[in-house]
C-alpha cells in the first residue's frame, strides 16, 4: 500500500497553536503541561552529561519518557528522543553518542529495537507516520540514515555499515508544472531480511525487499528486491552470484 506523506512538518506553521503547543507536538508527542515538564527535565539533565554519571542518569531516567525499556540499556550523550513514548527498546542494547531516535507521527506505532542491538554514533532513525523494527541483533554503523513514511524493518542479526541510508519514502515527480517538493511523497516501505551484511555507503530506496542472508557491497545503490543469498554491487546494484546456502540435514 501507498502512503503519502507532507514534505515539511505542518505543526511549525499551525497559526492556530502557541509556540509551546507546537513543540510539545514535535517533540514530546504527548498533551498535558506534566508531560512537557518531565521531557524537558530528563532531557536537560541528563542528554549532555558526559562519562559515567550521565551514562547512568540516562539509564536510569531515559525508560521514565520511553514506551518501553528493557535491562542493560546504555544511552549515549547527545542522544536525542522524539516522541519517546512510541520508542520500545529490548534488552542489552547499545544507542551511541548523538544518535536520533525520533518516533514522529500522529497515527504510527513508532520505533521498536529489539534486544542485544548497537546503533552506532550520530545514527539517525525516525519516522513521519511510517514505523521502523530493528530485529534482535541488528548492528548498524554510524552516520546511518533510516526513514520511515510506512515501514522499514531490518531482520535478525543484520550488520549495516557506516554511511548507509534505507529511505522509506519517495518523491512523486508526475507534474511539470509544479516543483518536485511540493507534488506528494509515497511510501511504500522497506524490508531487509535476516543475517545479511550491507556495506558502507549503501543506499537502499523505496519500494525494495531483501531477502535473508544478502551482501551488498560498499556504496551500492539498491533499486530493485534482492533474492536470498545475493551478492549484489553497483549503482544501481546488480547481483553478480548467488552464495550457496547451508546444507539441510537430511
Amino acid at each position: 500500500m501507498t502512503r503519502k506523506i507532507d514534505n515539511v512538518p505542518r505543526e511549525v506553521f499551525d497559526t492556530s497553536k502557541s509556540k509551546r503547543r507546537k513543540y510539545q507536538d514535535l517533540a514530546v508527542g504527548q498533551l498535558g503541561l506534566w508531560a512537557l515538564i518531565k521531557y524537558e527535565l530528563i532531557i536537560t539533565l541528563a542528554s549532555p552529561l558526559p562519562g559515567a554519571l550521565g551514562l547512568f542518569l540516562r539509564s536510569r531516567l531515559y525508560p521514565l519518557l520511553l514506551g518501553e525499556c528493557g535491562r542493560n540499556v546504555f544511552f549515549g550523550s547527545n542522544v536525542t528522543l522524539r516522541h519517546p513514548h512510541k520508542i520500545k527498546i529490548g534488552n542489552n542494547v547499545v544507542i551511541d553518542d548523538g544518535c536520533v531516535l525520533d518516533a514522529k507521527g500522529s497515527s504510527n506505532i513508532g520505533i521498536t529495537i529489539g534486544s542485544d542491538v548497537f546503533i552506532g554514533r550520530q545514527t539517525s532513525i525516525n519516522t513521519k507516520d511510517g514505523d521502523i523494527v530493528l530485529d534482535d541483533g541488528v548492528n548498524i554503523g554510524a552516520f546511518c540514515m533510516l526513514f520511515s513514511a510506512s515501514h522499514v524493518r531490518c531482520g535478525t542479526n543484520t550488520l549495516i555499515a557506516a554511511y548507509t541510508y534505507l529511505v522509506g519514502g519517495d518523491h512523486d515527480m508526475t507534474s511539470t508544472d509544479s516543483a518536485i517538493v511540493s507534488q506528494d511523497r509515497p511510501s511504500t516501505g522497506i524490508t531487509v531480511g535476516s543475517s545479511g551484511w550491507i556495506g558502507t555507503g549503501v543506499s537502499i530506496l523505496d519500494g525494495v525487499c531483501i531477502g535473508h542472508d544478502v551482501v551488498i557491497g560498499a556504496n551500492s545503490v539498491v533499486t530493485n528486491d534482492l533474492e536470498d543469498f545475493a551478492v549484489a554491487v553497483g549503482s544501481p546494484a546488480v547481483v553478480k552470484r548467488v552464495r550457496q546456502p547451508p546444507p539441510t540435514s537430511s
